[in-house]
């Protein structure tokens, strides 16, 4: 049953991350390229640990592994895609949600999508906006540090007070979301940026819709596909 549960997030994966490409190249890849055109350089665009929010945004000769723009994008958004949809399938066994057949599957993988996005794009995008290139950042170890947090304790805060009847558990849960946004998110020491404000608040609107479309099709699909997983297999 694990390798079949394996392919069935694996698949998910893959075709989610493929599938995100496009929705990227028509909301946040032409916002990225206006942004480029008003940046000075100096800034540092390594890759985030959300995955999107603040990658890094190459330009099309600086590609990472010479396959281009398009390319680096195919290859970073599958191999996201399948890390994500095994993380989402370790959340569902670890916490016990099952997948029944026909829609009621479809709509808790829907349900654990939306979940996964709030905890890993929208919770810490309240204190760490995704941003553009010559945006100013804080510090890449200090960001990835405050959001790795953010993403654990928003969900364990999430699964606290969705999934726990008690009412003081779903109270704390609340309290654990609110935590890192009192902390606070690291602040860079110069905010001055030569790129127009509403081209970054465009982004950040955008990244966040991209997103959204991308943990619900992984999520649906996830359902979709365990629930075709026959439970008393043992391969």
């Amino acid at each position: 049953m694990i390798v079949r549960l394996l392919l069935a997030a694996l698949a998910a994966g893959l075709i989610a991350g493929f599938v995100m490409t496009p929705a990227q190249y028509v909301k946040t890849v032409p916002l990225i390229m206006q942004a480029e055109s008003f940046e000075g350089g100096g800034h540092d665009h390594g890759a985030a640990a959300d995955g999107s929010a603040q990658a890094g945004h190459d330009h099309e000769d600086e590609s990472m592994l010479g396959l281009g723009r398009l390319g680096d994008t195919v290859l970073a958004n599958l191999v996201a895609g399948a890390g994500f949809a095994l993380m989402l399938a370790a959340v569902a066994l670890l916490t016990g949600i099952e997948f029944p057949g026909g829609r009621d599957g479809l709509m808790r993988g829907l349900l654990l999508g939306a979940g996964a996005w709030f905890c890993v794009q929208l919770a810490p995008s309240f204190s760490l906006p995704p941003a553009v290139p010559g945006f100013p950042y804080a510090d890449l170890q200090a960001r990835q540090t405050w959001w790795m947090i953010t993403v654990v304790v928003s969900g364990a805060g999430l699964w606290l007070v969705a999934l726990r009847p008690e009412m003081l558990l779903k109270v704390l849960g609340v309290v654990l979301i609110v935590m890192p946004h009192l902390w606070g998110a690291p602040v860079p020491e110069d905010i001055f940026s030569a790129v127009p404000a509403y081209i970054a608040s465009a982004y950040a609107a955008a990244s966040l819709a991209t997103t959204l479309f991308f943990w619900l099709l992984l999520g649906g699909l996830l359902g979709l596909f365990m629930s075709r997983v026959p439970q008393g297999s043992e391969v």
